[in-house]
């Protein structure tokens, strides 16, 4: 093989202040990340798939999740992860968009991606019992926090 780019990156193991299960689309891609930070994610294991949280409440096929689930346990067992950020957007393909999906309706949508959030956080939760999680949806002007208190298992 032949070098063809240098850099200089850590060695030493790091801790992974969480997993992230979020979209591959990447119009969102700037504004999260810097919202992870905002919060205090400074290190993650993004697991990036299209749907991204999708996968757990509602996946095309149930390979998809566990798929996702063994993802999240060789994080927590890797990197020490106790945490999970699930993560959806407007817009998103996966849900057939906001315009063909929902009819351009962006409040049936938001509904229906915070119902997602929570089916997906109640699925982690009994899969992973202890692990933390926490939700949000994405738009084109800012991110929303799920409320997951109805998903408690």
């Amino acid at each position: 093989m032949n070098k063809v780019f240098h850099f200089d990156a850590p060695r030493d193991k790091y801790h992974c202040d969480a997993a992230i299960i979020w979209c591959f689309d990447n119009r969102f891609e700037l504004g999260f990340r810097k919202f992870l930070k905002r919060i205090g994610v400074a290190n993650s294991d993004p697991i990036k798939i299209a749907g991204g949280a999708k996968c757990l409440a509602s996946p095309d096929l149930e390979s998809e999740r566990q798929f996702v689930l063994e993802q999240i346990r060789k994080s927590m067992h890797l990197h020490g992860t106790r945490r999970v950020i699930l993560m959806l957007h407007s817009d998103c393909g996966a849900y057939g968009g906001l315009s063909e999906g929902f009819g351009g309706d962006a409040a049936a949508e938001r509904v229906h991606h915070h119902e997602e959030l929570r089916r997906a956080a109640e699925n982690l939760a009994r899969a992973i019992p202890g692990v933390e999680v926490a939700a949000y949806f994405v738009d084109f002007e800012g991110v929303w926090e799920a409320d997951l208190a109805a998903a408690a298992v």
